[in-house]
């Protein structure tokens, strides 16, 4: 029984690799450069329990030859490999094409190996939430993010592409006889990095903060879940809850400025910016600033969101970690090494 886990030298794959290793299970972890230490070496260091053994190989998902080569003979897949880009020039090349040609690549792999018996596969709440709703919604995995464009939400259009994709797939098959299918719904991810890649995705606006990259903290609440229990749920779930669920992990939520005072009380050593900066400002700002606009702030800032993580815990026995331990188990790895 072999596990392989796509994108295993990024935060979440990376987290997927040590829980699984933790274990003692065998796995065949793909990265995109072998060659490259700060994809690989973190993975070669991982404590590996009896029995457990790791093979990193390198996979490129736009090469069919390649992913077919790196899902041949394996018993389960933990597909997380995806861009963590949000937005771009040229959108549908670097965001959305990944996702989706990904996802068919690994799918045609899949059908080809014929030996795949469980796929649990990373999708995220922007599969999820629509582009537009009302201050205080709770979404549950019911909602789909079908409102999503290439133009204003490519992202959450990646992610609705890619899950539709792989389920239309796995619908299509005979129930006898497909591999098992869920779907984990990650909101933004925190917990200890491993590598200064992990610092793209959900840390950027933490590593904002770290590098005082704004004079005034936006008044936007931000939902939190640790990469080591986002980690946990994906193990399990080759497993446990229901074939075809779709599972969402989110452990809470902080206000951006309650996690810069937070910070600021951890490490007192460190200038940090614990203002916020009034509604209309940050509108102002929002014209001007290189990676938020307008129509975003409009819809996220001072609104609050939540989520329905009830069936992770009920199917998957679920326990997440506090937002404000996430949060502060973040910052040790980037201040000891200088990741800033």
């Amino acid at each position: 029984m072999v596990t392989v886990v796509t994108g295993a030298s990024g935060y979440i794959g990376s987290h997927v690799v040590a829980n699984l290793l933790a274990r003692g299970e065998k796995v065949r972890a793909t990265v995109r450069d072998i060659a490259d230490p700060e994809r690989v070496d973190h993975l070669r260091n991982l404590p590996i329990a009896d029995g457990g053994v790791l093979e990193v190989v390198e996979m490129d998902l736009f090469n069919p030859d390649s992913v077919d080569a790196a899902i041949a003979g394996c018993s389960d897949l933990i597909h997380t490999a995806a861009t963590v880009v949000v937005r771009s020039k040229d959108p549908q090349r670097k965001i959305v094409d990944p996702s989706v040609i990904g996802t068919q690549n690994v799918i045609s792999a899949v059908e080809k190996s014929g030996s795949i018996q469980r796929i649990v596969h990373t999708s995220s709440t922007a599969a999820i939430r629509p582009m537009d709703w009302k201050d205080g919604t709770v979404l549950t995995t019911e909602t789909w993010a079908d409102d999503a464009t290439l133009e204003e939400n490519p992202y959450g259009l990646a992610k609705v592409s890619a899950e539709r994709l792989i389920r239309d797939w796995h619908s299509s098959l005979d129930e006898e006889a497909r591999p098992r299918l869920v779907t984990i719904h990650p909101c933004m991810v925190f917990g200890p990095p491993m590598s200064p890649r992990h610092l793209r995705g959900s840390l950027a606006i933490l590593m904002a903060i770290v590098r005082r990259e704004v004079p005034l903290n936006l008044p936007m609440q931000i939902n939190i879940v640790d990469v080591r229990d986002v980690a946990e749920a994906h193990v399990r779930a080759l497993t446990e809850g229901e074939d075809m669920g779709r599972y969402l992990t989110v452990s809470g939520e902080m206000m951006m400025n309650d996690i810069a005072k937070s910070l600021k009380v951890a490490h007192p050593e460190r200038k940090w910016t614990t203002w916020e900066a009034p509604y209309w400002l940050a509108i102002i700002a929002s014209f001007f600033h290189p990676k938020i606009d307008v129509a975003w702030a409009r819809r996220h800032l001072r609104k609050k969101l939540y989520w329905d993580a009830t069936p992770a815990e009920e199917d998957l026995r679920m326990e997440w970690r506090k937002p404000l331990d996430s949060i502060l188990d973040t910052t040790p790895p980037i201040l000891e090494n200088e990741w800033f």
